[in-house]
């Protein structure tokens, strides 16, 4: 809606989106009051390209909006508390149609700051952000940590990382913003008080670790190989400098960072012709959505899982494995108590997934919440459950 002001035709509904994502955020408690001022004086609209694509979660897709063409959506989009992609295929797409896979975004808003407690980030504090994206993140980093602070945010894109700069050289905001593998870190600035990844990691560097002072917080959207869902481990750095450990906080979906993006065999690799014929069959009482899922990744190890899409009541679901060529399938029927598995290779992988699933049953069902994660030197990596001493 516009009205007419001193002669000049102002949009009140730009203010009223951003004022109602303002009051939702803070309702569900992701804006936290130490996060307002930020909140206010940083903009998001001000981060975002003009051609950009807003991700609808529960469709999976994706819809061009265009700023010159159509303003109010574009406003209206920027304000609201949706993920948007903002580069498609490591910046190889070309064109305003949405491309094959996003490789940089700016996440929701509820994401965003929801990470940002998490992270706990104070005045005068030295913070490591790897993964600049459009520079919102860093920007709020940078209006919390004030003038005696300092953010240095790093981006392996050099396209991002220079639009990125540019957003916060025009916002008035001070952040170093580097383009490399943020993997290495950034030691010439160490240590940080804070160190922060908004791209999804499978294996986290122990120079982060080093990079980061004694007592300092790491925040790490991590998961495994096994599929795609995530949760932030929040790591307190030891006093000794030799370790990292914490719990997982809260359930994520981040974009991977690029050099842990998962490369498997193809699918003949595993199962040749004939290969079903010569496997070991068993049957299974576990449903499909027994075996998905964040915790299920962290109990079967170096295994990839992909469910085929369901097709007359007859749905596949497949296991991999990751060091060598070992596979499992269930087919699961509607209305079938039980489903068919073929499994062969060095191991049993169907096994596996049943074992865990029964751990997981006696231990109480345990949701990731009660799951936690230690880095130590080298870069090795322990799950544990409910204490660090109780590794899986």
């Amino acid at each position: 809606m516009t009205r007419p002001i001193d002669g000049q035709t102002v949009d009140t509904d730009r203010g009223a989106d951003r004022e109602a994502l303002r009051r939702a955020l803070v309702g569900s408690g992701s804006l936290r009051p130490e996060w307002l001022a930020a909140f206010d004086a940083v903009r998001r609209d001000a981060f975002l390209p003009d051609v950009m694509w807003p991700h609808d979660m529960d469709t999976g897709r994706s819809r061009t909006v265009d700023r010159t063409r159509d303003p109010h959506a574009w406003q209206k989009y920027a304000d609201s508390n949706c993920p948007i992609v903002t580069q498609w295929d490591d910046g190889a797409h070309r064109g305003t149609e949405p491309g094959r896979s996003f490789s940089s975004s700016s996440s929701m808003p509820g994401l965003v700051f929801s990470m940002l407690a998490d992270l706990d980030v104070g005045e005068g504090h030295r913070v490591l952000e790897i993964g600049t994206g459009t520079g919102w993140n860093a920007g709020l980093l940078a209006h919390r940590v004030g003038p005696a602070g300092s953010v240095v945010t790093v981006d392996v894109d050099g396209a991002v990382a220079s639009a990125g700069r540019e957003a916060l050289r025009r916002a008035g905001l001070a952040a170093r913003v580097l383009h490399r593998d943020g993997f290495l870190g950034f030691p010439e600035r160490a240590p940080y008080d804070r160190v922060i990844a908004t791209c999804g990691l499978r294996t986290i560097p122990f120079a982060w670790v080093e990079q980061a002072a004694p007592g300092g917080v790491i925040l790490v959207p991590w998961g495994t190989y096994y599929g795609p869902e995530e949760a932030t481990a929040r790591l307190v750095v030891a006093e000794d400098g030799r370790s990292a450990s914490g719990p997982f906080t809260q359930a994520v979906g981040f974009m991977r960072m690029r050099a842990q993006r998962l490369v498997r065999r193809q699918h003949a690799a595993y199962v040749p012709p004939r290969a079903m014929d010569r496997a070991d069959t068993s049957f299974t009482t576990l449903q499909a959505e027994d075996v998905a899922g964040f915790v299920m990744g962290l109990l079967v190890r170096d295994a990839t899982h992909v469910a085929d899409r369901e097709r007359d009541g007859r749905r596949a679901v497949w296991l991999y494995g990751l060091s060598d060529t070992s596979w499992a399938v269930a087919v699961f029927r509607e209305g079938c108590e039980e489903a068919k598995v073929h499994q062969a290779g060095p191991r049993r992988l169907w096994d596996e997934v049943e074992a865990a699933h029964e751990w997981w049953r006696a231990e109480g069902r345990p949701g990731f919440g009660r799951f936690g994660l230690t880095v130590v030197e080298g870069g090795r990596t322990a799950i544990w459950l409910d204490e660090p001493d109780r590794v899986l």
